[in-house]
């Protein structure tokens, strides 16, 4: 059903289904120190091998007691004195109660804490200047995790605030999927590395440095094996060896309409084609198949569209490539600050920056012309305006914050 769309091109969605349903992740898996494990996918379950807290502590410095024990206007005796990591081991009698301090040892029979602040000093002991209430200020063994509990799931990216929680149940290394390694290049022969001066009708090769550096922030290892003329056999000699030392490979360029003859008949003869064509703007000739067994996207030649593919097409894919558990992107309204024009057919992903305006509400603006060959428009965004069909100013759009691989 491709009435919706332009003629043969998949919509964006069922481009990404397309690819998640055929993908395997890769299944080694390695064991990495907890010290070396941000960014690392998780390949099983954490079980929490304790209870958290291990011990009923009290959650403030202050006085422990038996709640049953206490009578208005009456001062307690005090026994001892808990600090953290160091228990109070010897008998409270009855009437008395304990100083304790933030993160101490609450002894067995004392239920209560009351907070320093609450309490004043007397030649008997320790008189309560406010009502205290039952089982306040205690936190109780087991009562944010229970040993046994699944703390974090396989398939969990380890970021940092995951980190200070496996240390928290004493883990010091976790076993996660071993890293993905990607090939990348860009084709054309118009494309020039920076650095080196430019002849009549030639351009800086822009591609390969936003794809690596997104690459890098997703954990991957890059194989950038550069610049490939249009050339059919050197084509062939990259396509082999990116196949036979990656897990995925990348191309920019070769794959609009007039030039992809050479890529497609590559696929055709080492691998499979997916499809070549996606009802977006911009980004509409991208191409998925394999090589060898290997996953190929082919992304077009246009800067802009090249990024908005990798970031909106590529980088679900690799994520469950990876072992990562997909996580749809949050896409949230936000209003209009000006008209935003369609792209007829196809979903446009417009480049925009979100403010707060005076009344709190969230607002979006374009960040100026959006040609597929102007990358000012992404350097300037902060999220993706995903423009279905035209929006007035003032109405509302729905809006794709940036994620950290780009910012």
């Amino acid at each position: 059903e491709m009435s919706c769309c332009d003629a043969g091109a998949m919509s964006v969605q069922e481009a990404l289904n397309t690819m998640l349903a055929q993908i395997t992740p890769v299944s080694e898996c390695v064991t990495v120190s907890l010290a070396n494990s941000q960014g690392h996918i998780l390949a099983e379950d954490v079980l929490s091998p304790l209870n958290m807290p291990p011990f009923d502590n009290s959650a403030m410095d202050g006085y422990a007691f038996r709640f049953a024990e206490w009578v208005e206007g009456q001062a307690l005796a005090i026994a001892g004195t808990a600090l953290a990591g160091q228990p109070f081991s010897g008998e409270i009698p009855a009437g008395a109660c304990l100083r304790i301090m933030t993160g101490a040892q609450v002894p067995a029979g004392l239920d209560t804490v009351i907070m320093q602040e609450h309490t004043a000093q007397t030649s008997e002991g320790v008189l309560f200047t406010q009502s205290p209430k039952a089982k306040a200020n205690i936190r109780y063994l087991g009562e944010e995790i229970r040993t046994g509990d699944v703390v974090l799931k396989a398939g969990s990216r380890l970021h940092a605030r995951a980190l200070p929680l496996l240390a928290t149940l004493g883990l010091p290394e976790v076993n996660v999927r071993r890293r993905l390694k990607v090939a990348i290049f860009s084709t054309g022969d118009e494309l020039k590395l920076p650095g080196t001066s430019l002849q009549a009708g030639e351009i800086y090769d822009s591609n390969r440095y936003g794809i690596e550096a997104m690459l890098n922030r997703m954990g991957i290892e890059c194989l950038n094996l550069g610049i490939i003329p249009d050339d059919p056999a050197q084509l062939r000699d990259t396509f082999m060896q990116a196949a036979q030392s990656a897990d995925a490979i990348i191309t920019s360029g070769g794959v609009s309409v007039g030039e992809a003859d050479y890529t497609k008949d590559l696929l055709l003869e080492l691998g499979e084609v997916g499809f070549w064509s996606v009802a977006m703007k911009p980004g509409k000739p991208f191409a998925y198949g394999k090589i060898r067994e290997k996953y190929f996207f082919g992304l077009p030649g246009n800067p802009v569209s090249a990024f908005v593919t990798f970031y909106q097409l590529v980088q679900p894919a690799l994520r469950k490539l990876a072992g990562e558990a997909f996580v749809a992107p949050l896409r949230i309204p936000a209003i209009a600050e000006h008209n935003f024009r369609s792209a007829k057919n196809r979903v446009d992903f417009q480049r925009g920056v979100i403010s707060v305006n005076a009344d709190g509400l969230i607002t979006v603006r374009s960040t100026g012309a959006q040609g597929s060959g102007m990358f000012t428009s992404l350097c300037a965004a902060n999220c993706f305006v995903i423009v279905e069909q035209d929006v007035p100013a003032g109405a509302s759009v729905t809006i794709e914050l940036f994620n950290e691989i780009v910012s």
